[in-house]
């Protein structure tokens, strides 16, 4: 099956207008069939070897988003302090997660050992099966986006904070903590840009030909 223009033009959108998404989030649901086709898409991301190691877990209650919110402060103190003094002020200026305020939360886990020990594409890179999760998510906000939903990825929080909240075992990598939710807008560009915490790099100053070049 091949891909038309109209078809590979709503792609190129979908992927450019993409935003990390963490405020203007309101109290609309998430209906079944449209979240259900968004975890579709992240269990549709190539794994190596096919192992598929991700797995989904559902956060709605107030309570349980409410424990995740005070790990992220204790977290998010913990970051300034690793910054330079003239950007720490701006650093706290930012809103860098929608934990309460957006309607769904998904931890999303690697396991490891699934189909393994032996895993075809892990024999040398064996942390092959992460990158393969961060696929999973990444197709999991471009189907968000292709929704009209936000999805923000809450990186400033310690993995014990969510695997003691959420019950995860030991044996499973925690990859990231997303929150999803229907917004009032999308901005036009990530906030970070808009900011001026650091602009878009050059395309042409990150492509190198036959060898690594200055």
């Amino acid at each position: 099956m091949f891909i038309n223009e109209e078809e590979r033009d709503a792609l190129y959108k979908v992927i450019f207008s993409r935003r990390d998404v963490r405020r203007d989030f309101i109290s609309k649901a998430i209906p079944e069939d449209v979240l259900l086709r968004i975890l579709t898409a992240g269990h549709h991301a190539p794994s190596v070897g096919f192992m598929q190691p991700w797995d989904f877990i559902l956060v709605t209650e107030e309570e349980t988003k409410k424990a995740i919110k005070q790990g992220y402060e204790k977290a998010r103190v913990e970051s300034v302090e690793q910054f330079s003094e003239e950007k720490r002020e701006q650093y706290r200026s930012f809103k860098l997660e929608g934990i309460l305020e957006a309607p769904l939360g998904i931890c999303v886990t690697c396991d490891r050992e699934r189909n393994g020990p032996v895993v075809i594409g892990r024999t040398i890179k064996p942390e092959m099966d992460l990158y393969s999760t961060v696929c999973a998510i990444q197709n999991m906000w471009l189907a968000a986006r292709a929704e009209n939903i936000g999805l923000g990825w809450v990186s400033i929080i310690h993995d014990d904070v969510l695997r003691s909240v959420l019950g995860i075992p030991e044996d499973k990598d925690i990859i990231g903590y997303l929150c999803l939710g229907y917004v009032s807008k999308f901005n036009d560009k990530p906030e970070l840009e808009e900011f001026g915490w650091l602009k878009r790099e050059e395309l042409n100053q990150l492509i190198h030909k036959e060898k690594w070049s200055q």
